[in-house]
């Protein structure tokens, strides 16, 4: 018989386990909820207390140097822009009207020559005025139509400011419809009447519709464009009647320049007074002089060794 052999022997199959302790419900402490004190009423103290706020005048968050708040918003520029636009606006128009008055007289005194002869001291102080006002009037209209570009687009980002929307058209768009004459005689109604559409808070679902003001400005403008146009072509005619046109056609063109500053004036002081309602001239600082119908507060004596 061949020979028995014995089975082999099963390794025990070893499982792994982790003994987690737990403490038993109840054990642990439990937390106590935090019970509302009770007002008393303000604090006191023994002694008059040493700390307290600097004694300094209240400043604007912006005056703080090193913080956000230390940028100048586009509402605080479009203040002070508007505040020397003005000026200028108004000076401008009385310049205007000076200058045209001049071109009447000049005209007057032509139709006074068909008849009779002039004085050489009448003619001459004529002249003079002629043209000293004429050259102040075209120097100094660079200022107002400088300033006034610069208001409309610092007046862009202060209405986008206040409705949180972009402004619709960028800022070389807005100056190439200005700037570029005959463009800008059609293409300067969109940029106004959006203008004032972001001031009025309109939302942009809705159609930029002009206001009178507008429309009046804008027909002002239109017509001073071309009334300038006619007496730069006018320079190139010869003979009397064409020197007596030309002469109108300045005294028209000085009018409605005078015209174009008061409705500009106008409607810059409108927009910025909706743009940045508060001037710092109206503001006034008020204190607190005393307060009736209040019980005094406990104090307590100050005890002798304090300082004060």
């Amino acid at each position: 018989m061949p020979p028995v052999r014995p089975a082999p022997m099963r390794q025990p199959v070893r499982h792994r386990v982790r003994w987690v302790a737990s403490p038993p419900p109840g054990a642990l402490p439990q937390r106590r909820k935090p019970v509302a004190e009770r007002y008393s009423g303000p604090p006191s103290y023994p002694v008059p207390p040493r700390w307290g706020f600097p004694n300094l005048v209240w400043r604007r968050p912006t005056a703080v140097p090193g913080t956000a708040s230390g940028e100048v918003t586009a509402g605080e520029r479009l203040r002070v822009i508007t505040r020397s636009l003005l000026p200028v606006l108004w000076t401008f128009a009385a310049l205007a009207v000076i200058a045209s008055a001049a071109e009447i007289w000049r005209y007057v005194l032509l139709v006074q020559s068909r008849d009779s002869a002039l004085s050489t001291s009448v003619v001459s102080v004529s002249d003079t005025f002629v043209i000293t006002a004429g050259l102040l009037t075209t120097i100094l209209s660079l200022l107002p139509a400088g300033l006034t570009v610069w208001w409309l687009l610092v007046a862009r980002h202060a209405a986008a400011d206040v409705s949180g929307e972009a402004p619709p058209r960028r800022q070389r768009h807005v100056l190439a419809f200005v700037l570029v004459p005959v463009v800008n005689l059609i293409m300067v109604l969109p940029v106004v009447a959006e203008l004032e559409h972001a001031v009025l808070r309109r939302t942009r679902e809705t159609r930029p519709k002009p206001s009178r003001l507008v429309l009046v400005w804008w027909g002002v403008w239109a017509l001073n464009w071309v009334l300038l146009a006619l007496v730069i072509v006018w320079r190139f005619r010869d003979g009397v009647q064409a020197l007596a046109d030309g002469v109108v056609l300045v005294a028209l063109t000085d009018l409605t320049a005078a015209g174009l500053a008061v409705v500009t004036a106008l409607l810059v002081k409108r927009m910025s007074g909706l743009l940045a309602p508060v001037e710092e001239k109206r503001l006034r600082l008020l204190r607190v002089l005393k307060v009736d119908g209040v019980p005094e507060p406990e104090r307590r004596e100050r005890p002798a060794s304090s300082v004060r």
